[in-house]
């Protein structure tokens, strides 16, 4: 994460209008009491009446100056603040999607959004607004009692010590909101999570009937996020008042002790209103003192959460100057790959060439580890042992993009975007593709009949996560979309599980045809892999047994028992 002073560099004229206009606006309070002496001592006391219209359009156009460069100050904190704040917020985005998938699989989505939103903006209101009345305060005070202080310094004691005793309480309410805030940030993060799980999830909550449970689960953490709430408020209430008392009793003290000096002949009248005016501009600052430590507490608390996900690093690093194929044809190769994720050994040993245009099918139990073999391909993660190469060239040492871009994939957990059926088509390629392009490709995987009868065809707006179509359907929009691609490098990862049996094989047929496309399917079904070239059977994350369809089933092996369990279920 960048340092915060280097965001406030980049944006330095605007710190420095504000600091201007905060000078203008702080000078024109300085003077209004010392008009009103004028008024006073000169006017009612001295009875020169000629001057009072002059002394009051002076009083008018501080008025007017002080609402004017007001209005500039707040709008331009409020800019800069945003303006850092959407630079932040980018940045963290940007770092978070550079993470490698094992960061994402030990943290939660409603932690992630937590960040981005909420806590960027408690960063950014400290960088804007908050952090110019926390300047302007210290400039406002500075000033006050630098005027009160060639009014009477005896005098000017008082709230000197005023402002001592509301800055060590300020201290105090800072140190116990910063935990505060701190357990507020986690259990926001936890709420997040727990309600968008439930949502994107609400089918199966409905399904198994557990609309009671999730509410009680939602109202056990809403519950906590009430209580750590109700704390903070418990700290703000009880030295909030402390702040507001200070602020009443400042002019009354001054206003008594005055009139004291002015019978002693130590203060004039006109002195005496304008020093009690110089007072009343002390008490905002006193007010505002709990609210500004509230909010600096938050943000210090955010940043901090911030701060620790900028410290987390892929463990998936691509080589400083990485090697360009002048291009992928398709040929790959795993050599020896073996892989565990911490104590959990998941492909051993495991070694296949599948060369450019030829078909490779993949079977083996749940667990076996037909989905990771995708995984290092694509290098989500690495291999802790062995090589996987793409054209006799380790993707270790080439680039993320260029593996990525050259591999279309059709993933096992299909995942469609709130968007229309065209957009989801063509994101690998978008903006690239004409319609029939589009259309193409849906024709391919089975999926023009259901989409030419919506209403709005491939304009149609999909719910969020593909909801409204069924399973097989979101499959058959995530294949168009991996046909559209026109990678060199297909990969299937149990893509027609939900896909009727007729329809699966309209699909395989249409695979067949693909010339000079390396394919990868990854099945349970015998029915996907037995065209395949060479197809691999994994058992506890080794190759078992490796042939084509004919030489497995003549081995009677794992194969041949699955085949012979799915043409009885048929």
């Amino acid at each position: 994460m960048k340092k915060i002073s280097s965001y406030m560099l980049k944006y330095w004229y605007y710190y420095l209008l504000i600091l201007v206009c905060m000078l203008m606006a702080i000078g024109l309070d300085m003077l209004y009491p010392q008009i009103t002496k004028i008024i006073v001592n000169d006017v009612f006391q001295g009875g020169d009446m000629e001057r009072l219209p002059k002394l009051l359009i002076a009083i008018v156009l501080i008025g007017i100056g002080r609402s004017v460069f007001g209005y500039f100050k707040e709008f331009t904190a409020d800019k800069t603040g945003a303006k850092i704040g959407a630079e932040m917020r980018k940045e963290l985005f940007a770092h978070i999607q550079g993470l490698s998938m094992d960061y994402f699989g030990k943290t939660n989505t409603g932690e992630l959004m937590a960040r981005v939103k909420d806590d960027i903006d408690h960063i950014w209101l400290v960088l804007g607004f908050i952090g110019m009345l926390v300047v302007e305060v210290i400039i406002h005070v500075a000033s006050v009692l630098y005027c009160m202080f060639n009014l009477n310094w005896k005098l000017t004691i008082v709230p000197i010590i005023f402002m001592i005793a509301s800055g060590t309480v300020a201290v105090l309410l800072e140190k116990k909101l910063d935990k505060v805030y701190d357990d507020i940030s986690e259990e926001n993060a936890e709420l997040t999570t727990i309600a968008e799980e439930n949502l994107a999830g609400v089918r199966t909550v409905k399904a198994f009937a557990r609309e009671k449970f999730e509410i009680e689960k939602f109202l056990s953490h809403n519950k906590r996020y009430y209580d750590l709430n109700m704390r903070q408020a418990k700290v703000m209430v009880k030295y909030d008042p402390f702040f507001s008392f200070v602020a009443v009793l400042l002019p009354i003290t001054v206003t008594v002790l005055g009139g004291v000096s002015v019978v002693k002949g130590e203060m004039d009248i006109g002195s005496l209103v304008a020093y009690v005016e110089y007072s009343r501009n002390c008490t905002w600052p006193m007010e505002t003192l709990g609210w500004l430590a509230n909010s600096v507490s938050a943000a210090v608390a955010s940043r901090k959460k911030v701060k620790k996900i900028f410290a987390e690093t892929s463990s998936v690093k691509e080589t400083e100057n990485p090697k360009k194929l002048d291009a992928v044809k398709g040929n790959i190769e795993f050599s020896h790959v073996s892989f565990a994720i911490d104590d959990t050994q998941i492909l051993e040993d495991v070694s296949f060439k599948l060369e450019e245009g030829k078909t490779l099918g993949i079977m083996g139990a749940t667990g076996s580890g037909k989905s990771s073999i995708v995984n290092l391909l694509q290098r989500f993660y690495d291999a802790n042992s062995g090589q996987v190469l793409m054209e006799g060239v380790d993707v270790k040492e080439l680039s993320l993009r260029q593996i990525r871009e050259n591999i279309s994939v059709v993933m096992q957990d299909v995942f469609l975007f709130s968007d229309t059926i065209k957009e989801n088509i063509e994101m690998g390629q978008r903006g690239k593709l004409r319609l029939e392009d589009i259309r193409r490709a849906a024709r391919s995987a089975q999926a023009d009949g259901f989409i030419e009868e919506m209403e709005e065809q491939y304009e149609t707006v999909i719910g969020e996560r593909g909801v409204g179509l069924s399973g097989g359907q979101k499959q058959r929009i995530s294949i168009a979309r991996a046909m559209s691609k026109k990678s060199p490098i297909l990969v299937l990862d149990d893509s027609t599980s939900a896909l009727d049996m007729e329809t699966e094989h309209e699909i395989q047929k249409t695979l067949n045809e693909l010339t000079g496309t390396t394919k990868m399917i990854i099945a349970h079904r015998i029915s996907a892999v037995r065209h395949a070239d060479e197809i691999i059977y994994l058992e506890n994350g080794r190759v078992a047994e490796r042939g084509t369809h004919e030489e497995l089933l003549a081995k009677k092996g794992l194969y041949y028992q699955t085949y012979q369990v799915q043409c009885n279920m048929s």
